[in-house]
């Protein structure tokens, strides 16, 4: 697993050009996408980010060990009892209820000075956040506001990857409506779909995720991110069988001539899903089996992915070309990460933050 940081913080410049004249974020969840937050945090410090979004308030401690000069909000709000740790790491939590905004404000109170925090709101997408009803007794009620330092307020589009989806111009409104009700405070709602999308959207910061990382954000649009992520496995064996011969768990896939297979030291226990298998899995329809790349040739994939290997049509590969222990690319610059998702039926986001740990990591620092 080859990560690009020069990859990363080039499409960091790029949506930080999108979302001008507002500021941008990070989201650092999830160990960046996976990426390795002790990696990819001081390369967005470099490149100018100063603002990052973490889910857990571990990952937030993460965060603040290696950059502690920046601002880290904690997406998943304040659990009872986990205000004082907050607190003690310089942690910014996202308010998300009306409960967790009581609480915050008393432990506040008995701090004796107000304290960071962000409210978001739920302007349509029936997820996390307040309503706008709750979100008016907050601006309502003094006994609250005096012991919030509120520095941002918030909201999540639901479609925004669907470029012109009328339910996002709905939640548009919704939230310009209620954030007047905090006119002083910066806002925020664009993720990586919105913050691509240059309409309006991006409000004072934005807050992309999964586009740093090189994966697609808006649908049926050309992805203009640079890759950061390869994966590669290595051939265990190249095997070889005749037309008519059934490959794999199940035998539910025949050859259809005299192949060769090579098969990688990859599996499912490895995030490489299953469900990529060409012959299809149950509770799920056969569809377009997963690629793979080798000097220049697109490789098939045969038979079922097992737990712990995959295999690969390499017929078409000259046998001196190819050989035991090498490798092959299973998502990256030839293959791209999407197109592996759609084949398993997920998306970009799933590979990524599902890729195990007995893959060697291997960083290409940033260019200076």
């Amino acid at each position: 697993m080859t990560i690009d940081l020069n990859g990363l913080v080039a499409n960091y410049k790029l949506l930080a050009k999108h979302a001008s004249p507002a500021k941008c974020g990070a989201v650092v969840k999830a160990n960046a996408y996976g990426c390795g937050i002790e990696q990819v945090v001081p390369a967005l410090l470099a490149a100018g980010c100063e603002t990052f979004f973490v889910a857990l308030v571990e990952e937030g401690m993460r965060v603040r060990k290696i950059a502690p000069d920046t601002r880290c909000f904690v997406l998943n709000g304040v659990f009872a009892g986990a205000e004082k740790v907050i607190h003690e790491h310089g942690l910014v939590p996202i308010l998300n209820t009306l409960n967790q905004t009581e609480r915050w404000a008393a432990f506040a109170k008995a701090h004796g000075a107000p304290l960071p925090c962000a409210l978001q709101m739920d302007s349509g997408m029936r997820r996390v956040g307040m309503s706008p009803a709750d979100v008016e007794r907050v601006a309502g009620q003094n006994h609250l506001r005096d012991h919030l330092d509120i520095q941002l307020f918030m909201t999540h589009f639901a479609c925004a990857d669907d470029v012109g989806h009328p339910k996002t111009d709905l939640q548009q409104e919704i939230f310009e409506q209620t954030s007047a009700l905090f006119p002083d405070v910066p806002r925020s709602a664009a993720n990586s779909a919105a913050d691509l999308q240059s309409s309006g959207l991006t409000y004072d910061l934005a807050r992309p995720g999964v586009a740093l990382y090189g994966g697609e954000a808006l649908n049926d649009v050309p992805n203009p991110m640079e890759p950061v992520v390869t994966l590669e496995g290595r051939i265990m064996q190249i095997t070889s069988g005749e037309s008519g011969d059934s490959v794999g768990y199940g035998g539910t896939e025949t050859l259809t001539r005299k192949s060769r297979i090579a098969y990688i030291s990859v599996g499912y226990a490895d995030g490489y899903l299953r469900s990529g298998s060409h012959t299809g899995v149950p509770l799920r329809a056969v569809t377009q089996s997963t690629t793979a790349h080798f000097k220049g040739h697109t490789l098939k994939g045969v038979g079922r992915i097992s737990m712990d290997m995959c295999g690969f049509d390499v017929t078409e590969v000259p046998e001196n070309e190819i050989n035991e222990g090498d490798w092959i690319e299973l998502f990256g610059p030839n293959v791209p990460i999407d197109d592996v998702a759609r084949a398993t039926g997920t998306i970009g986001y799933e590979l990524l933050t599902g890729l195990g740990d007995r893959y060697s990591r291997i960083y290409i620092e940033p260019e200076t």
